[in-house]
């Protein structure tokens, strides 16, 4: 159950960036980001009082601590989409993409294993494959800066956003541990608030004024899908390997790749169709 969540929240967090990178082409990235995080919050506070209706806890259902980490989770995540779009403004997208998606496994990986998860021979090879296809979809064309200044900056940015991706992991996970629905609709506000925050440092409107057609419906899209991306890989880590959890949920790239081969007709590079047919082979490892 716990390796089909994480393929549910690879998926819907595919679909999420997919919608949020068709938007932020036609406005700013924190524009757009402004708009995708607050409807992720409206969400899942209505699903979390929904449910404490219906005795499925309230926010303190779980303590203090789930939704201190919630919080957690929401600020790192809110920061690391900050600096992962920064990133593609200013330097390689070949270079900050493989990065930042080998930062944000390999670091939480390397704590499920520090925290004694030892998972059996196949699932470690499928593990390791699907870490290969994590870094080989995200490769993306170049933008032309191919400088080694421009390529350092990229590595910087994708360090540190994959290092707040893999934090982001993690707090979820902790938070998951004492319940679902409020550390995610807290992690969605404190999210809210820092992407307000950096609209506001760089004098950015929102784009829910005077943006162009369709980026509002896309961003409204987008926030929803990942908010429910949320929920699914906090129940992957609640019900499964976390280790594995977290490889197969990195996956997520390679469904924004299909999606945008599908829908908008983009060609693929030959590593990320390698990439594809790893990730398949990885995952049926992993289930096996």
């Amino acid at each position: 159950m716990g390796t089909i969540l994480a393929l549910a929240a690879a998926v819907l967090y595919g679909s999420a960036d997919f919608l949020g990178g068709a938007a932020s082409r036609r406005a700013r990235p924190a524009a757009v980001l402004a708009v995708t995080v607050p409807a992720g919050a409206a969400v899942t506070l209505v699903a979390a009082l929904i449910g404490s209706l219906a005795g499925l806890g309230g926010p303190a259902a779980g303590g203090a601590t789930g939704l201190a980490w919630g919080v957690a989770g929401g600020a790192v995540g809110a920061a690391g989409l900050v600096l992962f779009y920064a990133g593609f403004a200013s330097a390689p997208m070949s270079v900050v993409a493989p990065v930042s998606a080998l930062v944000a496994t390999l670091l939480p990986l390397g704590v499920a294993i520090a925290g004694g998860e030892r998972p059996g021979p196949s699932v470690v090879a499928g593990g390791l494959i699907c870490l290969a296809a994590v870094v080989l979809v995200s490769l993306e064309r170049g933008t032309g800066e191919r400088t080694a200044k421009a390529r350092l900056r990229g590595l910087g940015y994708g360090v540190a956003s994959g290092a707040l991706f893999g934090l982001f992991f993690l707090f979820f996970r902790a938070a998951g541990a004492s319940g679902v629905l409020w550390p995610v609709a807290a992690a969605r506000v404190t999210g809210s608030l820092v992407a307000f925050g950096a609209c506001a440092a760089s004098r950015i409107r929102p784009a829910w004024w005077g943006s162009a057609r369709g980026v509002l419906p896309m961003a409204l899209a987008s926030g929803v899908v990942d908010a429910s991306a949320n929920v699914s890989y906090v129940l992957a880590t609640r019900l499964g390997v976390f280790g594995i959890a977290v490889v197969i949920t990195a996956l997520y790239p390679g469904v924004t790749v299909l999606l945008a081969r599908v829908i908008l007709g983009e060609r693929m590079r030959w590593v990320q169709r390698v990439g594809l047919v790893l990730a398949g082979l990885g995952v049926a490892l992993v289930t096996i």
